[in-house]
C-alpha cells in the first residue's frame, strides 16, 4: 500500500513542475502529474523488484529524485516540440 504514496508524491513533483516551467499553454495540465505519476511507479516497481523493500532509503530516493529529474526535462521538450511544429505549421499555412 506503500506504493499510493509513490504515486501521490510522484503526481506532486509534476504539477509543481508543470506550474513552476515556462510555456504551460503548450502542453495539457495533467501531463505534468500524470508524467510525474508514472516515473514515481516505475521507479517503486524497479527498486521493489531489484529487492529493496519499502523501508530501504533508495527506495524512497528514488521515488523522489526520479520524477524531479525527468518531468522537467521531458516538459521543457514537448513544450520545444510544440512550439516548434506549432511554428511550422503556421509557416506553411501561411499564418504569419
Amino acid at each position: 500500500m506503500l506504493i499510493v504514496l509513490a504515486l501521490v508524491i510522484g503526481a506532486s513533483i509534476g504539477t509543481a513542475a508543470h506550474f513552476a516551467l515556462p510555456q504551460r499553454g503548450l502542453r495539457g495540465v495533467a501531463v505534468g502529474p500524470l508524467l510525474g505519476t508514472a516515473i514515481g511507479a516505475l521507479a517503486w516497481m524497479i527498486l521493489t523488484w531489484a529487492g529493496q523493500g519499502p523501508d530501504s532509503l533508495w527506495t524512497w530516493l528514488a521515488t523522489f529524485a526520479a520524477p524531479a529529474v525527468i518531468v522537467p526535462l521531458a516538459l521543457r521538450t514537448l513544450s520545444r516540440r510544440r512550439a516548434s511544429a506549432d511554428a511550422s505549421e503556421r509557416a506553411a499555412l501561411g499564418i504569419g
